[in-house]
């Protein structure tokens, strides 16, 4: 697990000493909290447990270290009045109640508590840190977007030993929803939108890729692109003319088949072209397919 906004962890500095945080646990919080170990602020979760609280040095052992024996916490230090802060808590607590309680979002107001910042180093807000097991795995600073956010609370509960469905991305559908209709244009700037923030996205690969080829097909006779094809079977914009048609029409085995053997036959530009054309075609399906698992080994045996 990584950062989402820089490559080297803080932890590898031996930045956050949490044993200085550990102690008796006092008999209640400050005045105007609930004693520990009853309810909190937050919203109820799984198990009994709390998945929003709002921590101060008398609460941090029960709130987070202890929290994190059991499931990972996410701490939150921001404070009211800085924008960047304000901004960033909700989105944190919308993704903690979709959650369903697999993990704890505990907010730290460093005004408040200044020495909980010093413990865990931190140099400006908003700063969120994981701990699983007693322990920090990873950390961020400053704001960072949804889709990124996702896939880093993904690590973390990956870290902590905890498996939840990952929440659908709502731009996906809208995505999906206007290349459904027909509005290629709107379609391919909703996937684009979303492989800025998730260049490893999938699905928005496997939509790009769906743009790609309904606007190929545009306008084309299937029937007589098929027919094209068989009469010219070394004519590289027939040969994927017809590979988008059969992907469109369910043959996408027939397709991979069509052009990997276009690559055996093709070479220089055109063998490449013919190659990323097949590639691009192979995420549609995606790499779990076992039909795109079987013409990748020819492919692979095709271009060595």
């Amino acid at each position: 697990m990584s950062d989402p906004r820089i490559t080297s962890s803080i932890f590898t500095r031996g930045a956050v000493d949490l044993s200085t945080l550990r102690g008796p646990a006092p008999a209640s919080s400050r005045p105007g909290t609930p004693p520990q170990g009853g309810p909190s602020n937050g919203a109820p979760a799984a198990g009994g447990t709390t998945a929003i609280v709002d921590v101060t040095e008398a609460t941090i052992q029960s709130d987070v270290l202890e929290r994190s024996m059991a499931m990972p916490v996410v701490v939150f230090f921001g404070a009211a009045g800085f924008p960047e802060s304000d901004e960033f808590a909700p989105v944190l607590e919308r993704l903690n109640a979709e959650g369903g309680g697999s993990w704890v979002l505990a907010r730290v107001d460093v005004q408040e508590n200044p020495r909980i910042a010093q413990m865990f180093r931190v140099q400006g807000i908003p700063m969120v840190y994981a701990v699983v097991g007693g322990q920090p795995v990873d950390a961020f600073s400053g704001v960072v977007p949804e889709a990124q956010l996702r896939q880093w609370l993904q690590a973390v509960l990956k870290a902590g030993g905890v498996t939840v469905a990952e929440p659908e991305d709502p731009r996906l559908d809208e995505a999906d929803d206007a290349l459904m209709s027909g509005d290629l244009d709107a379609a391919e700037q909703a996937y684009r939108k979303i492989l800025a923030d998730a260049p490893a996205d999938a699905a928005a690969t496997a939509g790009l890729a769906q743009v790609g080829v309904a606007r190929r097909v545009a306008g084309a006779d299937p029937a007589a692109a098929l027919a094209a094809a068989e009469s010219a079977p070394d004519d590289v914009a027939a040969q994927l003319l017809a590979a988008d048609i059969e992907v469109l029409s369910g043959l996408a085995e027939q397709a991979y088949s069509r052009l990997v053997g276009l690559v055996r036959r093709t070479a220089g530009e055109d063998r490449e072209t013919v190659r990323q054309h097949l590639v691009s075609l192979f995420s549609i399906a995606g790499p779990d397919d076992p039909a795109v698992a079987s013409a990748r080994r020819a492919l692979a045996s095709a271009l060595f």
